[in-house]
Protein backbone atom coordinates (compact mmCIF):
# COMPACT_ATOMS: atom_id res chain seq x y z
CA UNK A 1 0.00 0.00 0.00
CA UNK A 2 1.12 3.34 -0.83
CA UNK A 3 1.99 5.60 1.98
CA UNK A 4 -0.72 8.72 2.72
CA UNK A 5 2.50 11.05 0.97
CA UNK A 6 2.69 8.88 -1.60
CA UNK A 7 -0.69 9.08 -2.27
CA UNK A 8 -1.00 12.88 -2.14
CA UNK A 9 2.46 13.44 -4.41
CA UNK A 10 0.68 10.56 -7.17
CA UNK A 11 -2.52 12.29 -6.99
CA UNK A 12 -1.47 15.92 -7.05
CA UNK A 13 0.66 14.90 -9.89
CA UNK A 14 -2.37 13.35 -11.93
CA UNK A 15 -5.07 15.75 -11.22
CA UNK A 16 -2.35 18.53 -12.94
CA UNK A 17 -1.69 16.58 -16.19
CA UNK A 18 -5.15 15.32 -16.47
CA UNK A 19 -6.86 19.32 -16.08
CA UNK A 20 -8.84 18.14 -12.93
CA UNK A 21 -7.08 20.39 -10.98
CA UNK A 22 -7.17 23.93 -13.16
CA UNK A 23 -4.10 25.80 -13.75
CA UNK A 24 -3.30 28.63 -11.14
CA UNK A 25 -6.20 26.96 -8.72
CA UNK A 26 -5.53 27.76 -5.20
CA UNK A 27 -4.79 24.22 -3.31
CA UNK A 28 -5.82 24.07 1.06
CA UNK A 29 -2.80 22.63 2.80
CA UNK A 30 -5.30 21.61 5.66
CA UNK A 31 -7.94 20.46 3.36
CA UNK A 32 -5.36 18.09 1.73
CA UNK A 33 -4.05 17.06 5.11
CA UNK A 34 -7.67 16.07 6.22
CA UNK A 35 -8.26 13.94 3.10
CA UNK A 36 -4.90 12.11 2.97
CA UNK A 37 -4.64 12.22 6.93
CA UNK A 38 -1.40 13.67 7.19
CA UNK A 39 0.00 16.50 9.07
CA UNK A 40 0.67 19.93 7.34
CA UNK A 41 4.05 19.56 7.71
CA UNK A 42 4.28 16.39 5.08
CA UNK A 43 1.45 18.62 3.16
CA UNK A 44 4.18 21.25 2.85
CA UNK A 45 7.06 19.07 2.30
CA UNK A 46 5.28 17.68 -0.60
CA UNK A 47 4.06 20.96 -2.16
CA UNK A 48 7.58 22.27 -2.40
CA UNK A 49 8.64 19.26 -4.11
CA UNK A 50 6.20 19.80 -6.61
CA UNK A 51 7.09 23.17 -6.90
CA UNK A 52 10.55 22.26 -7.44
CA UNK A 53 9.47 20.06 -10.64
CA UNK A 54 7.13 22.64 -12.19
CA UNK A 55 3.63 21.47 -11.46
CA UNK A 56 3.36 24.22 -8.46
CA UNK A 57 3.85 27.52 -7.75
CA UNK A 58 4.33 28.91 -4.03
CA UNK A 59 3.40 32.27 -3.51
CA UNK A 60 4.97 33.68 -0.08
CA UNK A 61 2.21 34.20 2.47
CA UNK A 62 -0.37 32.93 0.11
CA UNK A 63 0.22 29.05 -0.59
CA UNK A 64 0.53 27.00 -3.63
CA UNK A 65 -0.85 27.08 -6.64
CA UNK A 66 -1.40 24.86 -10.08
CA UNK A 67 1.32 26.10 -11.93
CA UNK A 68 -0.72 28.84 -14.73
CA UNK A 69 -0.81 28.90 -18.13
CA UNK A 70 -0.65 32.56 -20.34
CA UNK A 71 0.34 33.28 -23.51
CA UNK A 72 3.99 34.07 -22.62
CA UNK A 73 4.58 30.67 -21.00
CA UNK A 74 2.27 29.01 -24.43
CA UNK A 75 4.67 30.57 -26.82
CA UNK A 76 7.89 29.65 -25.66
CA UNK A 77 6.20 25.98 -25.39
CA UNK A 78 5.65 26.03 -29.17
CA UNK A 79 9.05 27.30 -29.51
CA UNK A 80 11.10 25.26 -27.69
CA UNK A 81 9.38 21.72 -27.44
CA UNK A 82 10.34 20.45 -30.62
CA UNK A 83 14.04 21.23 -30.11
CA UNK A 84 13.90 19.57 -26.56
CA UNK A 85 12.18 16.34 -27.93
CA UNK A 86 14.53 15.90 -30.62
CA UNK A 87 17.68 16.42 -28.64
CA UNK A 88 15.98 13.97 -25.90
CA UNK A 89 15.59 11.49 -28.53
CA UNK A 90 19.10 11.91 -30.20
CA UNK A 91 20.78 11.48 -26.55
CA UNK A 92 18.11 8.47 -25.64
CA UNK A 93 19.67 6.57 -28.60
CA UNK A 94 23.46 7.09 -27.34
CA UNK A 95 22.87 6.37 -23.78
CA UNK A 96 19.80 4.09 -22.84
CA UNK A 97 20.07 0.94 -20.64
CA UNK A 98 18.32 -2.60 -21.23
CA UNK A 99 16.06 -2.33 -18.15
CA UNK A 100 14.76 1.33 -19.69
CA UNK A 101 14.60 -0.30 -22.72
CA UNK A 102 11.59 -2.78 -20.69
CA UNK A 103 9.82 0.14 -18.86
CA UNK A 104 9.87 1.98 -22.19
CA UNK A 105 8.24 -0.91 -23.76
CA UNK A 106 6.01 -1.42 -20.76
CA UNK A 107 4.51 2.41 -20.65
CA UNK A 108 3.56 1.58 -24.27
CA UNK A 109 1.56 -1.49 -23.61
CA UNK A 110 -0.63 0.42 -21.31
CA UNK A 111 -1.04 3.29 -23.42
CA UNK A 112 -1.89 0.97 -26.29
CA UNK A 113 -4.43 -0.47 -23.79
CA UNK A 114 -5.61 2.92 -22.44
CA UNK A 115 -6.24 4.05 -26.03
CA UNK A 116 -8.15 0.91 -26.88
CA UNK A 117 -10.10 1.62 -23.80
CA UNK A 118 -10.53 5.20 -24.83
CA UNK A 119 -9.54 6.24 -21.47
CA UNK A 120 -8.19 9.59 -21.24
CA UNK A 121 -7.14 9.97 -17.83
CA UNK A 122 -4.83 6.68 -18.40
CA UNK A 123 -3.98 8.10 -21.69
CA UNK A 124 -2.29 11.07 -20.55
CA UNK A 125 -0.68 9.50 -17.65
CA UNK A 126 0.97 7.01 -19.77
CA UNK A 127 1.80 8.78 -22.45
CA UNK A 128 3.79 10.87 -20.23
CA UNK A 129 5.18 8.25 -18.68
CA UNK A 130 6.36 7.40 -22.10
CA UNK A 131 7.97 10.26 -22.98
CA UNK A 132 9.72 11.05 -19.38
CA UNK A 133 11.36 7.82 -19.61
CA UNK A 134 12.64 8.61 -22.80
CA UNK A 135 14.26 11.58 -20.93
CA UNK A 136 15.89 9.32 -18.39
CA UNK A 137 16.84 6.95 -21.17
CA UNK A 138 19.30 10.55 -22.34
CA UNK A 139 20.88 10.79 -18.91
CA UNK A 140 21.01 14.29 -18.90
CA UNK A 141 19.94 15.99 -16.09
CA UNK A 142 19.44 19.63 -17.57
CA UNK A 143 17.05 17.78 -20.50
CA UNK A 144 15.43 15.74 -18.31
CA UNK A 145 14.47 19.51 -16.20
CA UNK A 146 13.47 20.72 -19.33
CA UNK A 147 11.71 17.68 -20.06
CA UNK A 148 9.71 17.74 -17.22
CA UNK A 149 8.65 21.34 -17.17
CA UNK A 150 7.34 20.94 -21.11
CA UNK A 151 5.28 17.39 -20.41
CA UNK A 152 3.61 18.89 -17.69
CA UNK A 153 2.11 21.78 -20.13
CA UNK A 154 2.22 19.15 -23.16
CA UNK A 155 -0.41 17.30 -20.91
CA UNK A 156 -2.49 19.65 -20.01
CA UNK A 157 -2.90 21.58 -23.46
CA UNK A 158 -3.08 18.73 -25.57
CA UNK A 159 -5.42 16.69 -23.00
CA UNK A 160 -8.05 17.09 -26.38
CA UNK A 161 -6.09 14.99 -27.99
CA UNK A 162 -6.87 12.09 -25.93
CA UNK A 163 -10.77 12.82 -26.34
CA UNK A 164 -11.19 12.30 -30.27
CA UNK A 165 -14.47 13.85 -31.58
CA UNK A 166 -14.00 13.01 -34.86
CA UNK A 167 -12.63 10.06 -37.58
CA UNK A 168 -9.61 13.22 -38.04
CA UNK A 169 -8.70 12.54 -34.59
CA UNK A 170 -9.66 8.71 -33.87
CA UNK A 171 -6.93 8.73 -37.15
CA UNK A 172 -4.09 10.84 -35.18
CA UNK A 173 -4.46 9.11 -32.09
CA UNK A 174 -4.35 5.35 -33.96
CA UNK A 175 -0.93 7.26 -35.61
CA UNK A 176 0.26 8.28 -32.07
CA UNK A 177 0.31 4.88 -30.67
CA UNK A 178 2.14 3.48 -33.86
CA UNK A 179 4.90 6.35 -33.28
CA UNK A 180 5.40 4.99 -29.82
CA UNK A 181 6.16 1.62 -31.34
CA UNK A 182 8.42 2.94 -33.97
CA UNK A 183 10.43 5.03 -31.23
CA UNK A 184 10.94 1.78 -29.39
CA UNK A 185 12.15 0.07 -32.77
CA UNK A 186 14.25 3.11 -33.64
CA UNK A 187 15.32 3.39 -30.30
CA UNK A 188 16.93 -0.47 -30.11
CA UNK A 189 18.23 -0.11 -33.47
CA UNK A 190 20.20 3.37 -32.25
CA UNK A 191 18.95 4.85 -35.00
CA UNK A 192 19.15 8.88 -34.43
CA UNK A 193 17.90 9.95 -37.68
CA UNK A 194 14.61 7.74 -37.43
CA UNK A 195 13.90 9.40 -34.15
CA UNK A 196 14.32 12.33 -34.96
CA UNK A 197 12.04 12.24 -37.79
CA UNK A 198 9.54 10.64 -35.43
CA UNK A 199 9.91 13.31 -32.79
CA UNK A 200 8.70 16.03 -35.53
CA UNK A 201 6.50 13.63 -36.79
CA UNK A 202 4.85 12.89 -33.27
CA UNK A 203 4.81 16.97 -32.61
CA UNK A 204 2.86 18.06 -35.92
CA UNK A 205 0.36 15.23 -35.44
CA UNK A 206 -1.00 16.59 -31.92
CA UNK A 207 0.11 20.14 -33.10
CA UNK A 208 -3.21 21.16 -34.40
CA UNK A 209 -5.45 19.32 -31.71
CA UNK A 210 -3.29 21.84 -29.14
CA UNK A 211 -4.07 24.73 -30.91
CA UNK A 212 -7.79 23.96 -31.06
CA UNK A 213 -7.89 23.64 -26.85
CA UNK A 214 -5.72 27.54 -26.70
CA UNK A 215 -7.75 29.47 -29.50
CA UNK A 216 -11.52 29.52 -29.62
CA UNK A 217 -12.94 28.06 -32.67
CA UNK A 218 -12.28 30.66 -35.97
CA UNK A 219 -8.70 32.33 -34.12
CA UNK A 220 -5.44 30.96 -34.98
CA UNK A 221 -3.29 29.92 -32.01
CA UNK A 222 -0.13 31.95 -33.19
CA UNK A 223 -1.94 35.24 -33.17
CA UNK A 224 -2.31 34.23 -29.22
CA UNK A 225 0.95 32.96 -28.55
CA UNK A 226 2.54 35.71 -30.83
CA UNK A 227 0.58 37.98 -28.30
CA UNK A 228 -1.37 39.74 -30.87
CA UNK A 229 -4.65 39.06 -29.61
CA UNK A 230 -6.00 40.68 -26.14
CA UNK A 231 -7.20 38.65 -23.73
Amino acid sequence: MKSSKSSLYDDLKRQILTMELDPDEDLDEVALGEQYGVSRTPVREILRRLAGEGYLDIRENRGARVVPMNHSTLRNFFLVAPMIYAAIGRLAVQSFRPKQMSELQGAQERFRAAAKARDPYAMVIENNRFHEIMGEMSGNVYLQSSLGRLLIDHARIGHTFFRPTNEDMERRLHVAVEHHDAFIAAIAARDEDTVVDLVFEHWELSRENMEMFIAPQGMKADALVDGSVGP
